[in-house]
């Protein structure tokens, strides 16, 4: 007992041991030393230690050099210290490296000329840092079972891969493709990324779980450990091809572990017909059961919902972070500063599933919840280089939550504007980079807030800039101002810039579409009819009903 409690109190608490300010930077402008690295294949090897919330690792990385070499910058969070380090399989003497704070600087043995490879391997392990509120802050999540047995986890999406491995952190960092060994006591399992390959039985009882996976996101290599069941099957595509499913939870919630099983199949069909092809049917679906919320993690997505219940009928996380194979792992952001495009459109996806199910009545409730929640205080889009943190966070001048449900109703309104063939047309280019994706004709691909615009620009025929602007690149939303003099009615758009946008009007009951080409339109209408402008609620805009309901509901005492 003396020994638990010593060993108790070493234990790092949540949040720390501390990080510094570069490891808890991740994206940004790229370092010039690390924009050379072409990352062919990252072999990862982790061994975890449960009783002392301990990690030690190896990693072989594969690199091509994009112009001549002197020295390889790599991101390591310092609270792991380097060992040792060969190069091509030489090893380095302990001069050669430094990592003072967090930017891991190997000094090579020899120049590598442009297009030349180079090998390096890093072993490495330490205390890792404690997530304090995962996962919207970062680190290791070491809890427990209800029996006391060891539940693991890591989410590192706003401070970076860095936290867990020697990685380059930043979104186009992500590596070819990625093996990984995760090393676990006896009695335990580990779900990553990928196809399992294999697993090893080690003479002390340990086990090592091989996988390999293609193209992963660098924040989506994630750590999941515990004495874990699983249920797998498999899914007949409406492409042709065959998806393994699987899900991974705690002993004793089989018949909820059922329960959101059995959502594993309709919505990979919602998506595969709405969207296209799931992107890694030749890997998996693959859920976890996690000690935090919830995370994109690609394959293997982090579900810790607690298999809650809702009017909708479906398990909103699950599906939203299932939405991200889609937008943030086949199609990811090649910056921060578009980070929308991985929210914006997941969150998106649950009303258009809730539509699927139910129809206009559900879509329209679910889209009214995340009205109420869209705050306006900074652009979605500022056009330079940022961190994830940079938009994350509010006090860092980050349009925060309105990544998700601000983008959420841009896409709403730009579905309308534009219709379903031009939309969808649109969407499936910012994914798959074509119209017409099939499996086996596309591959894990970069996108922007520019690609968007171009490819909503050949699906609709139409230069929508000006929508784009009023809704990405302003805080503020357009106000549309209503003027009724006599039987005459004026519409004008207040956006801080051109914003031609048409609306619908209901004149008793009667619904028309009113084009206004200069952003305002004048047009008759009796004195004594009831009027509702855009009933159906199809345009993002100002509202001041909300603006007050959201200033009460901040004056109310919290729990």
């Amino acid at each position: 007992m003396l020994l638990a409690l010593a060993l108790a109190a070493d234990l790092p608490a949540k949040g720390m041991p501390p990080l510094t300010t570069q490891t808890q930077r991740s994206g940004g402008p790229i370092d010039p030393d690390q924009a050379k690295l072409g990352f062919d294949h990252a072999d990862l090897s982790f061994e975890v230690y449960p009783e002392r919330h301990a990690l030690s690792g190896i990693a072989v990385l594969d690199f091509t050099a994009r112009a001549p070499l002197e020295r390889i910058v790599l991101d390591l969070d310092r609270n792991l210290p380097v060992s040792a380090i060969a190069v091509d399989g030489a090893p380095l003497a302990k001069d050669a490296w430094r990592n003072p704070e967090g930017r891991l600087t190997i000094t090579l043995p020899h120049m590598v000329a442009a297009s030349g490879k180079v090998r390096v391997a890093i072993t490495y392990g330490g205390t890792p840092h404690v997530a304090a509120n995962p996962p919207w802050d970062d680190g290791m999540v070491w809890s427990q079972t209800p029996d006391k047995r060891p539940w693991i986890a890591s989410t590192d999406e706003g401070y970076g891969c860095d936290l867990l491995w020697p990685c380059l952190d930043f979104p186009t960092g992500e590596p070819a493709l990625v093996d990984l060994h995760i090393t676990v006591p006896r009695g335990l399992k580990a779900p990553a990324n990928g196809v399992l390959l294999g697993v090893d039985a080690l003479p002390d009882g340990r086990t090592r779980w091989n996988w390999r996976a293609r193209q992963p996101n660098t924040y989506a290599i994630a750590l999941n450990i515990a004495p874990y069941e699983e249920i797998s099957g498999s899914y007949r595509s409406r492409f042709g091809n065959t998806i393994a499913l699987h899900y991974w939870y705690l002993p004793g919630e089989e018949q909820q572990a059922r329960a959101l099983f059995a959502e594993f199949a309709p919505t990979l069909d919602f998506f595969e017909s709405v969207i296209g092809p799931y992107p890694f049917a030749d890997e998996k679906v693959g859920v976890v059961e996690t000690p935090h919320k919830g995370m994109e993690h690609q394959t293997i997505n982090a579900y810790g919902n607690g298999y809650a219940k809702a009017p909708e009928g479906f398990d909103w996380l699950f599906h939203h972070e299932f939405a991200h194979e889609w937008f943030g792992n086949q199609m990811t952001a090649a910056d921060w500063d578009d980070y929308w495009l991985h929210e914006g459109f997941a969150s998106y996806m649950q009303p258009l599933y809730g539509r699927w199910r139910e129809g206009e009545a559900r879509y329209i409730v679910m889209l009214d919840q995340q009205r109420n929640l869209i705050l306006n205080r900074a652009p979605l889009v500022s056009g330079r280089s940022r961190t994830e943190e940079e938009v994350y966070e509010p006090t860092k001048g980050g349009p925060a939550t309105d990544i998700y449900y601000k983008a959420s109703w841009m896409l709403h309104s730009l579905r309308w504007l534009i219709g379903d063939n031009a939309f969808f047309d649109a969407t499936r280019r910012l994914v798959y980079g074509r119209p017409d994706p099939k499996p086996g004709n596309f591959t894990p691909r970069y996108g922007s807030t520019a690609d968007f615009e171009q490819a909503v620009k050949l699906a609709s025929g139409r230069d929508l800039g000006w929508f784009f602007d009023g809704y990405l690149r302003r805080a503020a939303l357009p106000e549309l101002i209503e003027t009724r003099q006599g039987n005459m009615l004026t519409l004008e758009w207040k956006a801080g810039g051109p914003f031609p946008m048409p609306i619908e009007l209901s004149v008793d009951g009667a619904v028309r579409r009113v084009d206004l080409p200069d952003g305002h339109a004048t047009l008759a209408v009796p004195a004594a009819a009831h009027v509702v402008i855009d009933p159906m609620a199809r345009v993002l805009r100002r509202s001041i009903a909300v603006e007050q309901y959201q200033a009460w509901r901040y004056r109310q005492p919290q729990p």
